[in-house]
């Protein structure tokens, strides 16, 4: 017995081709002259593909083995997430920018991935490194990684930190562009933090010291560069260095800040001011606005009668546009 693929294609009267598929379960034989003869036995067409080459198997006299009886499973590690991980890592040519090749940056890279899908302690992961319960310390060979060797990872990646600013910079800042900037906290455990110290919780920790960090950013959001601060810094001090490290260290000359009224003062743009290049977006504070509605200011809720923003001019902001936007939400009866 064999099996006969006698599918046809054909031509439509519109000019489309179609195939008509025809699968004949047939026996060969001589009838009593001696002529070859075929019987077809059975129509398989209605059977799945895989079910037909089964069959054409089991006619040569293939033995088949079904997957799950004819296997026992000892052992399955987890990897889905892992190579997802891995894909967008590919993607984002996250290897590249941490630096050249080397142990240190196949852990480091491990590390982030880890983050991703598994944060731990660094104790925690390198225990689910070494167990088998992932692929993800396999595909890039340290399994074998300690405590040690983590810190170690870190201390070279932390070296590297300039060289990955200036790649992210190159990558998602542009000259005459606009960053974002802004300042947050967490709070510490211990009392060996050199930058840990009481200040303006953001987490609301009170009572804890913490470290403060300072988050360069492009206007999507993709971080760029980080600081971290001790932890009493106020929000225009920390800002202070991020203007001359974006255009010393970054290489960017005409770049516009965008900060809260909080983060770029009036000391701050001073600063901005003075350098050739640099633009910055900000809110004024209640009493520089309240002085600029005063009986004789510009700002007057007439302004709004006709159209929800309005644009106006002062000589205490030379040079500067000063955009008002009135929100009926907040206003006083």
């Amino acid at each position: 017995m064999h099996i006969d693929n006698a599918s046809r294609q054909y031509t439509t009267g519109s000019g489309e081709r179609r195939t008509t598929k025809c699968y004949l379960l047939r026996r060969s034989y001589r009838d009593a002259d001696g002529k070859p003869r075929n019987e077809t036995l059975a129509n398989l067409s209605d059977l799945p593909e895989n079910a037909i080459s089964a069959l054409r198997l089991a006619l040569k006299g293939a033995t088949l083995v079904d997957a799950e009886s004819g296997f026992d499973v000892e052992r399955s590690i987890p990897h889905g997430d892992i190579a997802a991980a891995h894909i967008m890592a590919g993607t984002l040519g996250l290897r590249s920018l941490l630096g050249p090749p080397s142990r240190e940056r196949d852990i480091a890279y491990a590390l982030i991935l880890t983050r991703m899908v598994r944060p731990e302690s660094k104790l925690s992961t390198v225990r689910w490194w070494s167990a088998p319960d992932t692929t993800l310390a396999c595909d890039p060979g340290i399994a074998d990684a300690g405590t040690d060797d983590i810190y170690a990872a870190m201390d070279w990646l932390l070296s590297r930190k300039g060289q990955i600013e200036k790649k992210l910079a190159r990558r998602h800042l542009s000259a005459g562009g606009t960053a974002m900037y802004d300042l947050s906290s967490s709070w510490v455990e211990g009392t060996r933090c050199e930058l840990a110290a009481f200040g303006y919780s953001r987490d609301g920790k009170r009572g804890r010291m913490q470290i403060e960090y300072g988050l360069l950013t492009d206007p999507a959001g993709r971080p760029v560069a980080i600081d971290v601060v001790k932890g009493n810094t106020a929000g225009p001090v920390a800002f202070k260095p991020v203007i001359s490290k974006v255009r010393k260290e970054l290489g960017l000359k005409d770049l516009v800040f965008a900060g809260d009224r909080g983060m770029i003062t009036k000391t701050r743009i001073a600063e901005l001011r003075a350098l050739e290049g640099a633009g910055w977006v900000t809110a004024l504070r209640a009493p520089d606005i309240a002085a600029l509605a005063a009986d004789d200011g510009p700002l007057q809720l007439s302004l709004f009668d006709e159209q929800n923003f309005a644009e106006i001019t002062h000589p205490d902001y030379p040079g500067e546009r000063l955009v008002c936007c009135r929100n009926p939400a907040v206003t006083r009866p």
